[in-house]
């Protein structure tokens, strides 16, 4: 039978929920914020600088931005690019990954040190263009992918992962005949998905936010990503100069609302691949793996 709370216990849960509250409304609030002005007047949020609900709701912002199909084509640009890349990254992260966490592999601490390296020191950013340029990968979708396949801190990540794997699941596949190809594919990778469904989730937040290497690799304002489209509508809203290549059908938006609208489309396409990826989060590696 449940006792009941002491006063003490009630005060505390009464501070507790209410701090807890307050801090969910401090970093809630701006989102809210963001949403709400892109819907509203350019005079109201003018007029109230920080809008919860608009009084009069507004879609110019979002009509300027899909006025033509220029963004609708940077969409499927980055759209493409994510889910390549990050299919492409998952599998040589992963070959890369359980191949070094092989304790008889040799030379592996080597490897390691060489990885662990470029964590540290890097060519910059003129040696990385040459190489690309080497690779013939210039003005390439190919440039926004190949050169950043693979994250040295998301490769040490899965890699500890891999090793905490029970030894016992790998000597018992084995004993069975199975492959090395056979105990990746058919044991680990399903018991590293709450590790691979994290790793996806950091690859395709990179890939879907590309802006440098597109500004540096890609000539054609076709093959531009999303953020290098929004970027330049939000300088042409203020005033500024920019590179309108490819958007000369656009005329001038109002300046605050479109900057809001801009983050919503760039933020929520990502956000929604989350609850697609939430389940494995929770999971356990090794739940339901070994039994007595």
């Amino acid at each position: 039978m449940v006792q009941d709370k002491t006063l003490g216990s009630r005060i505390f849960d009464a501070v507790n929920y209410s701090l807890l509250v307050i801090i969910a409304l401090v970093t809630f609030l701006p989102f809210i914020h963001v949403i709400a002005g892109s819907f509203t007047t350019v005079g109201e949020l003018a007029q109230k600088q920080f809008v919860i609900i608009p009084t009069v709701w507004s879609l110019d912002a979002y009509k300027y931005i899909f006025s033509t199909n220029t963004i609708m084509k940077s969409m499927g640009v980055s759209i493409g690019v994510t889910i390549f890349g990050t299919l492409f990254s998952m599998v040589l992260t992963a070959l890369m990954a359980y191949g070094l966490s092989r304790r008889d592999l040799d030379g592996r601490r080597g490897i390691m040190f060489m990885v662990v390296f470029t964590m540290l020191f890097s060519g910059g950013m003129i040696p990385s263009f040459l190489v690309v340029k080497e690779l013939g990968l210039i003005d390439s979708l190919a440039a926004l992918i190949v050169p950043t396949a693979i994250n040295a801190f998301n490769l040490i990540i899965m890699r500890n992962f891999f090793q905490n794997l029970p030894d016992g699941l790998e000597e018992s596949a084995k004993m069975d005949g199975c492959s090395d190809w056979g105990i990746l594919l058919r044991i680990v990778i399903p018991l590293s998905m709450p590790a691979i469904a994290t790793i996806s989730l950091f690859y395709a937040v990179t890939y879907w936010n590309t802006y440098m290497t597109a500004i540096l690799y890609l000539n054609d304002a076709a093959k531009w990503p999303v953020q290098v489209i929004l970027r330049q509508i939000v300088i042409l809203a203020s005033g500024l100069a920019a590179d309108t290549s490819g958007m000369d059908d656009f005329v001038r938006p109002p300046e605050q609302t479109v900057k809001m609208a801009v983050i919503v489309v760039a933020t929520v396409p990502i956000l929604l691949v989350y609850p697609f990826l939430q389940k494995h989060f929770a999971k356990g590696a090794l739940l339901g793996s070994i039994k007595g």
